[in-house]
């Protein structure tokens, strides 16, 4: 007979009370857990063919922050917008989509996302502080020199309350509906900040708190004009066509200082003057049809400082 042994009531009494291990969390349990923290908005391949993602993380006070963010390695984190802890949550799915329809059109990029972001409230105080600077703001329709105009306005968008957005009107006798446009083509009609930026912290001043009216994309739109490293060419092209009308430098010779040189059959150098052209908005780049308002701020300050000796602060607007 084979004997059986049996532990004693006290014995598993004792077993009952003992601390079990805690079961390893699996890699794939921890990706998951890594997951919710950080929502997947979207993902996309940018201009140099690296995978990329955009991502919500928590930011203070209940505040949410729209990352985009190298998929493979996670970093060259950048902020797309930083929503405040009252914005509906479908908000930040709507700023990604926004964001990606900008990409598409433009080479526009976010600053870098710092550590001070997880720790500030977006737009706490920054509209009421700004309104004190003196700017020139009219609530007057804004126009370009095609005669567009450009007012603020509630946009019904599909959400559950409208937005405030930027909207264009075309100038023709029976014009169409407005047509809501982002805070970077406005400037970018105008080739001028500070009309359509004022009207745009005075809204956001006016409506903040307003539970009646969605303002997430607006506020999104203003950072990443003010973050952005594309500027406003129309300075430099002005400095530019004024130094060759005095007859100090040519086309050429800017180009050949910035190190853009080409050379013909013979070996003669001279300026890429189609590369100067289209930084400065005289010429379209290739497959547009008009010229680009926009310029990157390091290919300004290598024109200011190389082509025309000066400071890039004095070709800035």
């Amino acid at each position: 007979m084979t004997s059986t042994l049996s532990s004693t009531p006290a014995q598993r009494r004792a077993m009952a009370h003992e601390p079990r291990p805690r079961p390893r969390q699996t890699r794939a349990a921890r990706q998951r857990s890594t997951r919710r923290d950080h929502p997947l908005l979207a993902r996309y391949t940018d201009r140099q063919g690296s995978v990329r993602e955009v991502v919500s993380r928590r930011g203070t006070a209940g505040s949410v922050l729209v990352v985009d963010r190298d998929r493979a390695t996670r970093g060259d984190c950048r902020l797309v917008a930083h929503l405040a802890g009252d914005e509906p949550v479908e908000n930040a799915a709507l700023v990604c989509s926004r964001y990606l329809e900008d990409l598409a059109t433009s080479p526009c990029r976010c600053r870098a996302l710092t550590s001070e972001d997880f720790l500030c409230i977006p737009f706490a105080d920054k509209p009421e502080q700004e309104l004190d600077t003196g700017l020139a703001s009219s609530e007057e329709p804004l126009a370009d020199r095609l005669g567009r105009r450009y007012r603020l306005e509630r946009v019904h968008s599909g959400m559950s309350i409208p937005e405030l957005r930027w909207c264009r009107s075309d100038a023709a006798p029976a014009p169409e509906l407005p047509t809501p446009v982002s805070v970077r083509e406005v400037i970018a009609a105008l080739e001028s900040y500070e009309s359509a930026r004022a009207q745009t912290i005075r809204a956001l001043s006016r409506n903040a708190g307003d539970s009646e009216l969605s303002t997430t994309v607006l506020r999104a739109e203003l950072v990443r004009v003010q973050d952005s490293p594309i500027v406003l060419n129309r300075r430099l092209r002005e400095v530019v066509l004024a130094t060759i009308e005095r007859q100090e430098l040519s086309m050429s010779e800017i180009a050949i200082r910035c190190g853009r040189v080409k050379r013909d059959r013979k070996g003669n150098e001279s300026g890429e003057t189609s590369w100067l052209a289209r930084r400065i908005g005289l010429l379209a780049e290739g497959g547009r049809d008009t010229p680009t308002p926009w310029i990157h701020s390091d290919v300004l300050a290598l024109i200011a400082r190389r082509g025309l000796g000066i400071g890039p602060r004095e070709v800035e607007l």
